[in-house]
């Protein structure tokens, strides 16, 4: 039996717009590289995947292309996806000696179709899981920021994430009410390659605006003097151009899409019961996710919302963390995992 217990471990999968992570049972986190895969387009050959395949953005000559696979949370070239699963499954069969899984507890936003939902599970079963929980991303944020879901008091977890940002109000161990955006961490980059290219007539590729959002980008006014010279191709000439940008563009450049979060925000505490709103006002808004580490983020929302905002632990693998808490006890998260089913959703 203990034998069986080595070769078949269960696993939390958080299958991220911009970030694949795993958790393997008993051992933790032991994946976190970029949802992005490198083909070959000549020979149909897999040249890299995860963190190698992040080296080649926007860098590589005709016959290569970079495939993100999920648009949004949803899995939009499912033969890639199951490729890159594949091939992180392969990594860790190589370093633990197993290739099964019994159990894989997978991530997915709140706003998945019944067809989604089934390619997402029918993506980690072909890659090597025998059987797929899924958990929508608000439960396993809750769950990974230790959260008390199970009590009757009203839990408030806003994850922004590469795709989508996941609202919902959590109680009794399920979702009351819950909404889902396409305004999340690759949207902020969009916003700020947009202006960009209308401030200075420079295109830049991903690379730089996710530095420049890193670097320089903030919600709010700050004391520090933060800028950062960026290089890219003038839009006139076609020839290289370096400009100066400077933390109080790319924050004009993020408002509009920082407001639309904290709308949706607002529009769920409207929907919600009036005593969960009690709740909220005095245990506050739990913000995970790599897109909550925007500087001044969660003082933006305090701001808008007039309810206490603070960013958990580790926000980056809060999900994952909750998907690994479920499978090192699975029999206690049933119920929960089952109330998950159909919350009230209002889909952007």
């Amino acid at each position: 039996m203990k034998l069986f217990e080595n070769l078949y471990k269960s696993i939390g999968i958080d299958l991220g717009t911009a970030n694949f992570l795993i958790y393997v049972k008993g051992k933790g986190i032991v994946i976190n590289e970029p949802t992005l895969i490198a083909i070959n387009n000549r020979t149909n050959q897999i040249l890299a995947v995860g963190d190698e395949a992040n080296k080649m953005l926007d860098r590589t000559p005709a016959h290569v292309t970079l495939i993100k696979p999920l648009i949004n949370g949803v899995i939009s070239d499912f033969e890639m996806t199951q490729e890159i699963i594949r091939y992180f499954f392969s990594r860790l069969s190589e370093r633990n000696l197993f290739s099964r899984y019994r159990t894989a507890a997978v991530s997915i936003p709140t706003n998945l179709t019944e067809v989604e939902r089934k390619s997402v599970e029918d993506a980690v079963v072909s890659a090597g899981a025998s059987k797929v929980l899924l958990v929508e991303e608000p439960i396993a944020s809750a769950i990974g920021t230790r959260l008390p879901i199970e009590e009757p008091t009203a839990n408030m977890i806003v994850n922004i994430g590469g795709g989508t940002t996941e609202i919902s109000i959590i109680s009794i161990g399920g979702a009351v009410v819950s909404k889902s955006l396409k305004t999340a961490g690759q949207k902020f980059n969009e916003d700020i390659a947009r202006f960009i290219r209308s401030e200075y007539k420079l295109l830049i590729g991903e690379p730089t605006t996710e530095a420049l959002k890193i670097n320089v980008g903030s919600a709010v006014p700050i004391d520090d003097k933060l800028e950062m010279a960026v290089r890219g191709r003038d839009v006139a000439t076609g020839l290289p151009k370096e400009v100066i940008v400077r933390n109080a563009q790319i924050r004009t450049a993020l408002q509009k899409s920082l407001k639309a979060i904290a709308d949706a925000i607002k529009s769920i505490l409207e929907d919600a019961p009036p005593e969960l709103v009690g709740d909220i006002l005095e245990r506050g808004i739990y913000l995970s996710g790599g897109g909550s580490l925007l500087r001044g983020l969660d003082e933006y929302l305090e701001r808008e919302l007039q309810v206490e905002t603070r960013v958990v632990d580790d926000p980056l693998t809060c999900v994952v963390r909750g998907l690994g808490i479920i499978i090192e006890d699975t029999s206690r998260y049933e119920t929960i995992l089952s109330n998950q089913e159909k919350p009230k959703l209002v889909n952007l």
